[in-house]
């Protein structure tokens, strides 16, 4: 057993644990990731998560996203397909599967696909709209699932705008009053996946969804709007993607979130570090040069394709080739060197974990959340 598969064995059965094996993890990759700055060559791809887009068929219409419509129209994955992934993963000891879409919850056979990931051992959650999750909920919680996260664009009219279908929001809320009715925080753990976009960078927009996932016992990932996954499109009247007159209140915004994260520790999923950097991130988008931990990543896509991540770095089609014949062969641990020296288009994906593991970039980003959060 290796030293993560048993700190994660750790964590688990001694959950107070958890915070010092974790801070002990980041010191040591901080540590690593200086030597791999000196050796690049050291580097090696090392898979913790796969993400499977199951479907490309979406029940929404998402202004910022292509899915259900002209990325990967009709493709969806068949169950064997899932399985002999599933089961790859599984002699790999890769611990943890995200299964998304499209919208996942739209494909037949996603039950059978979480209990065939329960059985091999392999954590696998959803990422859904929620739209239909009641519906869904007991034949999935069933077959194992225990967490699911779901994307949210803003309250009431904003989010049937963003989504561009009247009454969403609605059944959303419906959806979830009755889930967790059914099923509260100690059985299904429920995560909310907030765009951060030029229609919702306020700490007014913020404050909806932090009350949104205090009602349903649930916590917030804070995700900005991308500017280069290949799914991704800016909105007909390009008003996404952040510009440099919107400085001020990201700023404002940012200094908000890590006071929130200070009061409230739980609510937010990232660090204080992470939340600093935000701003950054947003602004100055592909110049971020912090080192990529994609090595750690692969990314399936509904037409079977498989890459490093979601933007980059191509390594076959489950149709053509198993996973096994895919994963730590000489072209994959090339593909994590060339995403580390952000060789690519340089997303923002993982941001949080490549502050963390930069150990510059941690270090500064540290201490603007010390600063900040001491602010009056």
């Amino acid at each position: 057993m290796d030293i993560q598969s048993f700190g994660r064995k750790l964590a688990h059965a001694v959950p107070a644990s958890a915070p010092m094996l974790k801070a002990a993890h980041r010191s040591g990759a901080r540590l690593r990731g200086g030597l791999n700055q000196i050796w690049p060559d050291l580097v090696r791809a090392r898979t913790e998560k796969i993400t499977i887009a199951i479907t490309a068929h979406c029940n929404l219409r998402c202004t910022g996203c292509r899915y259900g419509r002209d990325f990967m129209p009709g493709s969806q994955l068949p169950y064997a397909l899932v399985a002999g992934v599933l089961e790859d993963a599984a002699k790999a000891n890769i611990p943890a599967v995200r299964l998304y879409g499209g919208e996942p919850l739209l494909h037949p056979e996603l039950p059978r696909m979480i209990e065939t990931a329960s059985r091999l051992g392999i954590g696998a959650y959803v990422t859904s709209n929620g739209l239909v999750l009641d519906r869904k909920i007991d034949a999935l919680h069933a077959a194992g699932l225990r967490k699911v996260t779901i994307g949210y664009y803003g309250q009431g009219d904003a989010y049937d705008r963003y989504v561009q279908r009247p009454g969403r929001h609605a059944r959303l809320v419906e959806s979830l009053d009755a889930v967790r009715a059914a099923y509260g925080p100690d059985r299904l753990d429920l995560q909310f996946n907030f765009l951060l976009s030029r229609q919702t960078a306020t700490i007014e927009d913020f404050e909806h969804v932090r009350r949104f996932a205090e009602r349903y016992d649930a916590r917030v990932q804070i995700d900005i709007v991308h500017y280069s996954l290949p799914y991704f499109q800016d909105g007909p009247e390009l008003d996404l993607q952040f510009r440099p007159e919107d400085e001020e209140r990201v700023t404002r915004l940012v200094e908000h979130l890590v006071k929130v994260k200070a009061r409230q520790p739980h609510i937010l999923t990232e660090s204080p570090a992470s939340l600093a950097s935000i701003g950054d991130w947003a602004l100055r988008q592909e110049k971020m040069r912090i080192a990529c931990d994609a090595g750690k990543l692969l990314w399936i896509g509904a037409d079977g394709s498989v890459k490093l991540c979601y933007v980059a770095f191509d390594l076959g089609n489950l149709h053509d080739t198993r996973l096994s014949q895919m994963l730590y062969t000489p072209a994959h641990h090339e593909a994590a060197r060339n995403a580390f020296q952000l060789n690519c288009p340089n997303c923002h994906c993982e941001r949080g974990a490549r502050v963390e593991k930069h150990g510059p970039s941690f270090r500064r980003y540290a201490e603007a959340a010390r600063t900040l959060a001491t602010q009056p």
